[in-house]
């Protein structure tokens, strides 16, 4: 599921962050509904990089995650631009409304999936001891012996069911009234699984990834209308908001602040790579992943800035890549760190060795 997420944050493009009072004729927010916004776009776009690279810590040490090349990494710019100019010839060429009709009902499944993923754990712990969790396993394979292949192989439990039960209750929420806080939860969910399941195999290969969608962004955002078009045509959890007139008009508040959630998820795989890095040194210091997720901090506060100046939808991008790449790179280089940190491969060579020989035990039984 992690592999779709990600194909739409980066094929809707939604990489700008953009004021919505200055295209929407509404009347301008006050200075203090802005800082509320902007404020809490910013605590929002942390919050997913923070917990979701602790949770790709975890996820790396219990699966075999599956991890972008170099070759991904090149191409994927260049897909993402395919995808983007494909939308926009869709919304030019067909009803906005029956387009996002579709796409609501699919990212309804989408959301409410993500969401229950983040919110198991948490059931399990609040759901009464004396309340079984009674597990179950569906499984569906093609094929006997050693050349079968898993089609369907899913473990679940009784706790499961009740957050889906909870999160599809959200999703209802989202598909009757479109509303805000809905819009956030789902697109929060998409953040921190993103970041937790998706992984860069090793440094470089991040820094071709960032600085191919560096350029990407720059250009569909600069150079035509493309990219926020689709941003204003795209009604789906794929970008988080927040409304610059709360503090007057509440929940119902629409007029909206907005950041997309590639700005959150394409930094977020590579400072996750950070923090696993670190692992990797054993030196008990997160020194890189923090150091990162406060140059992504500053590049975040610098593309508000110029967006209030310039009153321009910004690619955030443009502010967030070398503040992500820069940052550990000149530190790793004074603490000279330069040459492990460049040769680092994201793997667990122990557990490739296990899973080898768990695999030749099987093969003795079945002979």
């Amino acid at each position: 599921m992690a592999d779709v997420v990600f194909s739409f944050l980066a094929q809707a493009s939604e990489n700008t962050t953009e004021n919505a009072t200055n295209t929407s004729g509404r009347p301008p927010s006050t200075p203090e509904g802005m800082a509320v916004a902007y404020g809490s776009l910013v605590i929002m776009a942390i919050l997913p990089i923070f917990f979701g690279s602790y949770r790709s810590v975890n996820y790396h040490k219990e699966k075999k995650p599956e991890k972008m090349t170099k070759k991904d990494a090149a191409m994927f710019p260049i897909m993402a631009s395919c995808a983007l100019v494909s939308l926009y010839v869709v919304f030019k060429l067909f009803s906005k409304e029956y387009i996002n009709l579709l796409l609501t009902g699919y990212f309804f499944f989408l959301g409410v999936l993500a969401l229950t993923h983040l919110m198991s754990p948490v059931v399990t712990k609040l759901v009464p001891a004396a309340i079984p969790n009674i597990p179950f396993h569906i499984l569906f394979k093609r094929g006997e012996g050693e050349s079968s292949q898993d089609l369907i192989n899913y473990r679940f439990s009784s706790h499961d069911i009740v957050a889906l039960a909870c999160c599809s209750l959200v999703g209802a929420w989202y598909l009757l009234q479109k509303h805000w806080v809905a819009n956030n939860l789902f697109g929060l969910a998409f953040a921190v699984n993103a970041v937790e399941l998706l992984h860069l195999n090793n440094v470089v290969t991040g820094l071709i990834l960032l600085s191919g969608l560096f350029i990407y962004d720059i250009f569909w955002v600069f150079g035509t209308d493309v990219m926020v078009t689709v941003a204003k045509s795209f009604e789906a959890p794929i970008k988080l908001v927040f409304p610059q007139d709360l503090l007057t008009n509440g929940l119902a508040a629409n007029n909206f602040a907005m950041l997309g959630l590639g700005d959150i998820v394409i930094p977020g795989i590579f400072i996750a790579l950070l923090l696993r890095f670190d692992h990797s040194l054993k030196r008990n210091t997160h020194t890189y992943f923090h150091a990162t997720c406060f140059a992504y901090f500053l590049g975040l506060m610098t593309t508000i800035f110029v967006m209030h100046m310039f009153k321009h939808a910004q690619p955030a991008l443009l502010y967030l890549v070398p503040a992500c790449l820069g940052t550990p790179l000149l530190l790793a280089l004074v603490k000279g760190d330069i040459t492990l940190m460049l040769k680092y491969e994201d793997s667990s060579e122990e557990k490739d060795k296990d899973e080898g020989k768990a695999v030749k035990q099987e093969a003795k039984k079945a002979k």
